[in-house]
């Protein structure tokens, strides 16, 4: 397997990710995985036309686009760093080999195909 293509090809997707997620959240300094929604300016003292409920709408939308992002980009990580110590390409659940096919959709995929179904969040 060549490894240094999905480096390359996760590298490319984490900027992305990392570029989507300042969109719509801020990285908490103290922990790099975690990334929170950002608040919208509320004007709690002016509710005209319904702004306070746009507001507040908007942040969940945030939050839940952070949230879906966040997962992706530990998952990013998580696989460059399995790349870094030479365990790339191992399921996680049974230990076999992922497809090569597999990786070429999803390279931060962390089961092979028969376990797919059993990927669960990253572990922090």
């Amino acid at each position: 397997m060549n490894t240094d293509h999905f480096k390359s090809k996760l590298e490319a997707e984490l900027k992305l990710v990392e570029g989507e997620l300042k969109t719509v959240g801020a990285q908490n300094p103290k922990n790099p995985a975690d990334w929170e929604g950002k608040e919208v300016e509320m004007d709690v003292t002016n509710n005209e036309d319904g702004e306070l409920g746009d507001k507040m709408e908007e942040y969940g939308e945030n939050r839940a686009i952070n949230d879906t992002l966040e997962i992706r980009y530990n998952n990013i990580k998580r696989a460059l760093d399995k790349i870094a110590k030479g365990t790339y390409g191992v399921c996680e659940v049974g230990g076999e080999k992922i497809e090569e096919d597999r990786l070429e959709a999803n390279p931060a995929a962390r089961t092979c195909k028969d376990h797919m179904n059993d990927e669960a969040s990253p572990r922090a």
